[in-house]
């Protein structure tokens, strides 16, 4: 539409009428436009907004408006685009058509805001400020313009007919589009209707109609607590009917009830699960327990037969200096080895005879007395890998205890053997034997004993190793390796 030069609007403030409004047929004072079109002398009107004389003038296609004159100063309304002008103007039309009363350019009570187009009722109970917004604009600054008009009683709906506002769902916002086949705009995106379990957009309506609506509180701004499906984005605000609003609540509180209602299930069933779990740990432990005393007299009876004198598989040393080191447990080789209840693997037995690991026993001869037993001990193997090996067998076969396995493996050299460089030659040696970072009291003996055979003893006189069979004469640490020390 071309327009003839000076800036463009819509209201301005005659002499004698007050304000006249280009827009109205009868320019809002019971007056025609001829009154202040191509008169002369020219019509006393000037700008509301600078104080300056405005023009009556007339577009070619008929479009009626107020131009400021020749040597206008710079003003807010000089500033407005064609576009947004005619938006305003759409706006007012479409307010009128909804019922409503409709005033363009109407400032708030402290000039701190300008309604682009301020709708009411003729009773004066409601006011709200349509909002035409074409320029870029942040979420902070729309939003401060909106709390300012709020705060003065006014509400505000905000329109563009751009592609895709930035602002848009921010505050109480609609964008605006030309349908096909139809000169007037209609709503394009910010009115959505929840149906199944989500929101969805609302099919096009004219603005006028959106207008009665949101006039009469058939459909208010509402932020989305569930999904949005739209075409275009997420919005954080947008207008539906209040019904919307309450199936929106409804889905919700029987999303919680559902939600409570299957933690409930799953923290009942986890609580059978367990009182079944104590009920296993219960018979369990009766049961190991006679499995470990069956397995303590048998390496009491094997210790009596000194011609089964354990043989240490390779790996066994390793074992006992980790069950030292990381469980501080010290043990020996038992003398019941070769007994099926350890499965095929090596008895580590504590001081008193008491089984307290198995090293290396073999899965496929876990079976009734062993499971019972191996299931309570510590199982050490040499690797990782081989207590994956294990533990796959395991459950494979379906052997699994209600708290699994506990395993170890020894992958590093062990920390505490001494250095073998050079023996002890002493006529009395003074021994002492270094067991799991601590040292025992030891001396000569006829007959190797299981620790014998799996540490080295030294001599506290010539500090060299002791290469013949000894044993420990005491339970007791040496003075000066207690801890501390």
């Amino acid at each position: 539409m071309s327009i003839p030069g000076g800036s463009v609007a819509f209201r301005a403030v005659h002499e004698q009428w007050g304000t006249v409004f280009a827009h109205l047929p009868d320019l809002g004072c019971g007056r025609g436009w001829e009154a202040v079109w191509r008169v002369r002398p020219r019509a006393p009107v000037v700008c509301d907004e600078c104080g300056h004389p405005m023009i009556a003038k007339t577009s070619r296609a008929g479009l009626r408006f107020f131009a400021h004159a020749p040597g206008a100063p710079a003003c807010a309304l000089g500033l407005e685009s064609l576009a947004h002008h005619l938006l305003k103007l759409e706006l007012a039309g479409a307010a009128r058509d909804a019922g409503a009363h409709a005033e363009l350019e109407v400032r708030g009570p402290d000039g701190s805001w300008r309604a682009d187009v301020l709708a009411g009722d003729p009773a004066g109970t409601w006011r709200t400020a349509l909002e035409a917004q074409l320029s870029p604009l942040t979420d902070a600054d729309i939003t401060a313009r909106t709390e300012r008009m709020r705060a003065d009683g006014v509400t505000s709906i905000w329109f563009s007919d751009r592609a895709r506002p930035p602002w848009l769902g921010t505050v109480p916002s609609i964008r605006l589009a030309t349908r096909d086949g139809d000169a007037g705009l209609v709503v394009a995106e910010g009115l959505v209707k929840f149906r199944d379990a989500r929101w969805r957009s609302a099919p096009q309506v004219p603005v006028a109609d959106f207008l009665r609506w949101a006039f009469t509180g058939k459909v208010v701004p509402h932020a989305p607590r569930t999904h949005l499906e739209y075409p275009l984005r997420q919005l954080s605000q947008v207008w539906t009917a209040p019904q919307y609003i309450a199936a929106e609540h409804t889905h919700l509180a029987e999303e919680e009830r559902r939600r409570r209602l299957q933690e409930e299930q799953t923290r009942a069933r986890e609580q059978a699960r367990e009182k079944k779990r104590d009920g296993i740990r219960a018979r369990n432990a009766v049961s190991r327990a006679k499995a470990l005393a069956e397995a303590t007299a048998a390496e009491q009876l094997a210790r009596l037969d000194r011609e089964r004198e354990p043989r240490p598989r390779p790996g066994v040393e390793r074992a006992l200096s980790r069950l030292a080191h990381e469980h501080d447990v010290v043990a020996t080789v038992g003398w019941s080895m070769g007994d099926s209840r350890y499965a095929d693997g090596v008895p580590l037995v504590d001081e008193n005879g008491v089984p307290a690991a198995v090293f290396a026993p073999e899965p496929r001869h876990v079976r009734g007395d062993a499971y019972l037993l191996l299931a309570d001990l510590l199982l050490v193997f040499r690797t990782p890998t081989d207590v994956r090996r294990f533990e796959n067998a395991m459950k494979r076969a379906k052997h699994w205890p209600v708290d699994g396995f506990r395993t170890d493996s020894t992958d590093a050299d062990p920390p505490n053997i001494p250095h073998r460089d050079g023996t002890c030659t002493c006529a009395v040696p003074q021994l002492v034997a270094r067991i799991a970072r601590i040292d025992y009291p030891a001396e000569p003996s006829e007959q190797i004993g299981p620790a014998a055979a799996l540490y080295l003893a030294r001599c506290r006189g010539c500090g060299r190793r002791y290469s013949g069979p000894w044993r420990r004469t005491t339970g007791n640490r040496t003075p000066e390796t207690r801890p501390g020390r």
